[in-house]
């Protein structure tokens, strides 16, 4: 997607260095990464992100160097395994691929990807597909013009994590979120937490009741929220508050035994049968991390619809069915 890679493209184009994208934008059966996924590689040779977790990368490297070098910007057909000799196994993936190879986005179009990118704000993005692969960009799909075939792809506002209480545990969780691509948020009402120190600058720390913020920032369904706290006097605000809202994912620390007594002082709040605690998924960690972990490792899982049970003990696809696709 273009959200995994932007940074890298942003930062070879403000060095002034050229930057090439390779797009998967159909396939003829299952595969490891998403339609969108995206692989930038630029003039020095660098690159990031992947269409297939291993298996067309060296052909699409192969290809966008290519592009790079004056070759023209094409649609191409890319199969696993195509460039091995008779006698080679085949890898483990299978399928082809159509893989569009352009260069990154000119301005303004580069410009606001950034720019929305920056500010969470949702963009619309298209890129043609017929010479000579225009871009634009609109502040909805509807609003892209039509102009032939097009891949299009929804930048959409992140959605938020809570974590409520300024606590070493809720550091680590602020450092992990973001490579799943979450808007951290810290809330506590004690002034000392807040001014710690150990958190991100891309992480808002706020002084205030969680209750009182999330009257004034309504949550929405796909935010989470997480409590950390280990105060019921700011835990139970905050819970009350996030159970009564969609949020897709509540969640509260603590043992087993300290959770019997959360339910019984939260019976009377609605939503209580969302409540996740105790928070985390049964990895039987111990360490800061480990616990960080697990309960991210939830949070995905709730988001997915899946239970988080091991892979070779479940018959479902593996990932999630994302939902770009060409227009």
């Amino acid at each position: 997607m273009l959200r995994e890679v932007w940074p890298f493209v942003d930062a070879h184009h403000r060095a002034g260095q050229p930057v090439v994208l390779a797009r998967l934008i159909g396939r003829d059966g299952p595969g490891s990464r998403p339609l969108g996924a995206t692989m930038a590689v630029a003039a020095d040779d660098t690159w990031r992100g992947s269409l297939s977790g291993g298996c067309v990368e060296g052909i699409v490297l192969d290809a966008a160097r290519a592009v790079l070098a004056g070759a023209a910007p094409h649609v191409t057909a890319v199969a696993p395994g195509e460039h091995l000799l008779p006698w080679e196994d085949a890898p483990a993936c299978a399928g082809e691929l159509r893989v569009l190879i352009t260069p990154a986005p000119p301005e303004p179009v580069h410009s606001a990807i950034t720019t929305a990118l920056a500010e969470d704000r949702p963009l619309a993005v298209r890129v043609g597909l017929r010479p000579p692969y225009p871009w634009s960009t609109a502040p909805a799909t509807s609003q892209l013009p039509d102009e032939g075939p097009a891949f299009t792809e929804e930048l959409a506002g992140l959605p938020r994590l809570l974590l409520v209480g300024a606590t070493d545990l809720a550091a680590i969780l602020a450092t992990m979120a973001p490579a799943l691509h979450r808007k951290v948020v810290v809330l506590d009402p004690r002034p000392g937490h807040v001014a710690s120190g150990a958190f991100p600058d891309t992480v808002e720390v706020v002084h205030a009741w969680p209750d009182e913020w999330i009257a004034r920032h309504p949550l929405a369904a796909n935010d989470a929220v997480i409590t950390l706290s280990h105060d019921p006097r700011i835990d139970d605000r905050a819970l009350r508050a996030a159970m009564a809202g969609p949020a897709g994912y509540v969640a509260a620390l603590g043992s087993r035994a300290t959770h019997r007594q959360r339910l019984q002082r939260l019976a009377d709040a609605p939503g209580l049968d969302r409540l996740a605690g105790p928070a985390g998924l049964d990895l039987g960690g111990a360490s800061l991390a480990e616990s960080a972990l697990s309960i991210l490792a939830e949070l995905v899982a709730v988001d997915n619809g899946r239970t988080g049970r091991r892979l070779r003990d479940g018959n479902l696809p593996i990932r999630a069915a994302a939902a770009t696709a060409p227009a």
